[in-house]
């Protein structure tokens, strides 16, 4: 089982990023997948879930109106589309198999993104 997150990088204020996480090891389709946000010196927080066939998405709060989540099963692919960042959205970002993206979680090594002028 792996996931591998890219599309990181520093963006202005602002700006757009796409993250993507593929997926190998097992069936992405019998899964919902999470996006998960760990800025620095914080617990990581949820930011977008995606249930097993891409009709039902949740976000957070503080994403919701910018972030997009989408998925390719066919492709073993997971996104996040992040427009209008924040310098709060900085962290790590990882893709994280079904809902629990704590301790333990199978998950990716994340992908940083910073968000600065």
């Amino acid at each position: 089982v792996q996931l591998v997150e890219s599309g990181g990088g520093m963006v202005q204020p602002g700006g757009s990023l796409r993250l993507s996480c593929v997926a190998s090891g097992f069936t992405l389709s019998l899964y919902d997948m999470t996006w998960a946000h760990q800025a620095p010196g914080k617990e990581p927080e949820w930011v977008s879930i995606i249930d097993s066939n891409g009709g039902n998405i949740q976000y957070a709060a503080s994403v919701k109106g910018r972030f997009t989540i989408s998925r390719d099963n066919a492709k073993n692919m997971v996104y996040l589309q992040m427009n209008n960042l924040k310098p709060e959205d900085t962290g790590l970002y990882y893709c994280a198999r079904g809902r629990y993206y704590g301790v333990n979680a199978v998950r990716g090594p994340g992908t940083q993104v910073t968000v600065s002028s």
